[in-house]
Parts: C-alpha cells; structure tokens; sequence
C-alpha cells in the first residue's frame, strides 16, 4: 500500500499548485463546496493511482486542490462506499493519500438519517463519537499486515474527534446562526436503508444519526495522526413509523442546504 500511496501522490503533487493542509470528504449533495475554491486544480479519480470511479448519483469523482478561507485544502468531490463492492481499505484509501500530501486535518463530511425525532430535514450534527458496526464484525480498514510506517498497530481511537475543532464548529455556527446539533454517528454497511426494528436498536444503543459511510475515513485518519472533524447533513428522518428514506430526498437535501454547510465549513476553515 505504501507504493500505491507514493505513486497517488506523486501524481496528484506535479498537478497542484498549493500544498494542502486540510482534507475535505464531501459526501452525497455535498459536492459543490468545492466549486468555492480559488486556484483550484481538479484531478479525476481516474488519473489517481488507487482511486475508484464512484458509482453513486451525486458523487462526481474528482480531487479539488486549491485555497478555500486563506486554507489550502484537497477536497474530494464524492467518495466511495463499501456497498459498492470496495474493501474497506479501498474506501479510506484518499485519506492516505490526503496524509501523504501534507494535510494534518481531516473534515469528513456525510448525509444521514437523524435518529431524534427533533430534529429536522437541513439540520448539521457535529460528530462526537462513532459506532462503527462493520468494522466490529471484521470489515475493517486497518485488517491485515500493519505498516508501521503508516501509523501503529493497535491506534486507539477514544476521542476520535478533535475536541477543539469541535469547539471551533460550535462557535462558527453561533456566530452564523446556524443551528448545530451534537451527537454520535453510526455506520451501516447499506445499501438498503435501515428496518424499522435496526431504527429501534441503534437508538437504545445511543446513536443519534444513521449513514453508510465515513467511519472507515475516521479510523485511517487517526492510524495517520490526523486530527478530525466530522459533519453530518441530517436529509432523512430515520423513523420506525415514518416514510421510507429514499436517495433522492437525500440529494435534494444537500442542495437546499449548500449555501449555510458552505458557510459553516468556510468559516471553520477561516478560523483555523
């Protein structure tokens, strides 16, 4: 894998004309953020060694690297998903690459279906923790031979989510007037929504919003050293007894929400 992350690198670094310093994933509907950056150099997915076209409606596949609030980030405009047929380590493999590039800070991004039944369709959570569910039955990122020289063996992730980014995002919100919520996020493998009775288990287990992604990109994030922030677009109401989720409200969703979850992350990045 490290070769592979060389090469990616390699091809990325003679493109660029800023050194990122944050990485960005932009989950489903979320995409146009990157449209914001000055200098901007996109590179596909297809020309990165080890990246994968996704297949996903509202993911375009395609690395943005310029400046974004005085920061130079990368920003990946849509990632890709387990259900799609990728391992684990394929999913979070950008991130790799966003470590290998100079970036310290990772600000993943995703859709998801609130499990409160108080919040609402627009609203942000800021995640404070996560229940990675495939990763505890074995599908896991770090599965196999360790390289040492990509982090440790056994990294521990309690507090895996920078508690001062954290209080930045809060800040920013208020600032903004932008409501934020705060809560733990779980990830399903998918690609079928949740069962009234998987609604039901994951909110006694304490989770608050539901997806199918992101915790694999936490997890390699913090085997690299990189400090995380995690922000979850609320597009569904996850409800035993509500309308079934469909990927359609989810992309409307992050449409009608881009000029606010643009503005936050802008200001979270101006801040830093």
């Amino acid at each position: 894998m490290y070769e592979l992350i060389e090469q990616a690198r390699a091809v990325i670094a003679a493109r660029i004309l800023v050194t990122p310093k944050v990485g960005i994933i932009l989950g489903s509907g979320l995409g146009a953020l990157a449209d914001d950056l000055d200098q901007a150099v996109v590179v596909p997915y297809a020309d990165i060694p080890g990246f994968h076209a996704p297949q996903v409606p509202g993911h375009r596949g395609e690395l943005a690297v310029g400046m974004m609030a005085g920061q130079p980030v990368a920003a990946m405009r849509g990632r890709l998903h387990f259900y799609e047929g990728y391992s684990m380590q394929e999913v979070a493999f950008p991130v790799r690459v966003f470590k290998a590039l100079g970036c310290d800070t990772l600000i993943v991004t995703n859709a998801a279906g609130s499990l409160r039944p108080d919040w609402q369709v627009g609203d942000i959570m800021c995640i404070s923790d996560q229940i990675f569910l495939p990763g505890m039955v074995g599908q896991h990122p770090l599965r196999g031979a360790n390289d040492d020289r990509l982090g440790p063996r056994f990294p521990s992730v309690v507090g895996s989510f920078a508690n001062d980014l954290a209080r930045l995002a809060r800040e920013v919100a208020t600032a903004q007037g932008t409501t934020l919520r705060e809560g733990v996020y779980c990830m399903l493998s998918g690609p079928a929504f949740e069962s009234a009775a998987e609604i039901r288990m994951l909110r006694v287990w304490g989770a608050d919003a539901v997806g199918m992604s992101t915790a694999p990109e936490v997890i390699v994030a913090l085997h690299g050293g990189m400090r995380v922030l995690g922000l979850s677009l609320i597009t569904n109401l996850a409800a035993p007894d509500g309308p079934p989720a469909n990927h359609a409200e989810v992309l409307h969703a992050g449409a009608q929400a881009k000029p606010h979850f643009s503005a936050l992350i802008r200001g979270i990045l101006a801040r830093m």
